[in-house]
């Protein structure tokens, strides 16, 4: 990935969206008719208590001696959520790495689950639970959990990815009824996961391979979207069960960087607690295996 056009597309697209009004600036009567949809450089600038030239040089993708403080205050100037600041401090960090330090994976590659992960999973018998890295593979899940989302585990496209099954396996159009906000979301954690491991070879891999497949993916992946999706709730059409509505918690395994524990929950007594026991009563005998390996 390059880190400078990567930080000028970034920035780009963020102040596209906000127009003067929305940043509190009013308009000069002696203005012309804008060239610009959203700010000016200069407002930005402006906006951000930094000099003009300053600015353009950073949009340009030249980061060198950006502060923590002066990224703050672009972030303040340009609205950015929580998940946009981070992505523009990793953004800064990798471009500002030394050679060795922007080619070592911020998160290592890890092939195989401890044991006490397989445990957990094991041990969460009772609600669907399940393993992820950054760049959306499934490494593993309880009983439960490979019930549930069983168009996913049994995709032919390995290994088995969300973002593989959403864009590649047209299965995924009927599983998510609201596919377009699925696929967004997918993106958006793919973009983000990108500014913190540029160098991430499976996930240039990935992206590539989605970006071979038509437009979809591209369209998407050119609005430089990133999210945090800690949770949330989701739609399914499961093959078995039919419509089924969740909610999922996400949460980073501190002792494992990079991978994160998604579990999946029903409001008691609904239908959907009623489908998602249906599932569990098929899958008694079903014990906790591993779909792929990293």
């Amino acid at each position: 990935m390059d880190r400078r056009s990567e930080i000028r597309d970034f920035l780009t697209t963020r102040r596209a969206r906000i127009t003067p009004e929305q940043a509190g600036l009013t308009p000069s009567p002696l203005a012309g008719a804008r060239r610009v949809p959203g700010l000016r450089r200069e407002e930005v600038a402006q906006l951000a208590g930094v000099s003009v030239p300053y600015y353009t040089r950073l949009e340009r993708g030249d980061a060198r001696g950006a502060t923590d403080a002066v990224l703050d205050a672009i972030a303040s100037a340009l609205q950015l959520d929580d998940a946009e600041r981070a992505h523009l401090f990793d953004l800064v960090r990798t471009a500002n790495a030394t050679t060795a330090q922007a080619r070592t994976p911020r998160h290592p590659t890890r092939r195989t689950l401890r044991p006490e992960l397989w445990n957990m999973l094991e041990a969460m018998n009772g609600v669907p639970a399940y393993i992820r890295n950054g760049r959306l593979d499934l490494l593993a899940g309880n009983a439960l959990a490979r019930a549930l989302f069983a168009p996913v585990f049994d995709s032919p496209a390995r290994p088995v990815n969300s973002a593989r099954f959403t864009f590649l396996d047209p299965a995924a159009a009927e599983f998510y009824p609201d596919w377009d906000a699925v696929a967004d979301q997918n993106v958006a954690t793919l973009r983000a996961e990108v500014g913190r491991n540029p160098h991430d070879k499976a996930l240039s891999d990935l992206i590539g391979e989605l970006s071979t497949r038509g437009d979809t993916f591209d369209r998407r992946w050119a609005r430089h979207e990133v999210r945090r999706h800690r949770a949330g709730a989701k739609r399914i059409t499961h093959p078995l069960v039919g419509d089924m509505t969740f909610n999922y918690e996400t949460m980073q395994l501190t002792a494992d960087d990079g991978l994160y524990l998604i579990v999946c929950g029903v409001a008691p007594g609904s239908r959907d607690a009623d489908a998602l026991n249906l599932l569990a009563s098929w899958n008694t005998t079903t014990t906790t295996t591993s779909p792929s390996s990293t």
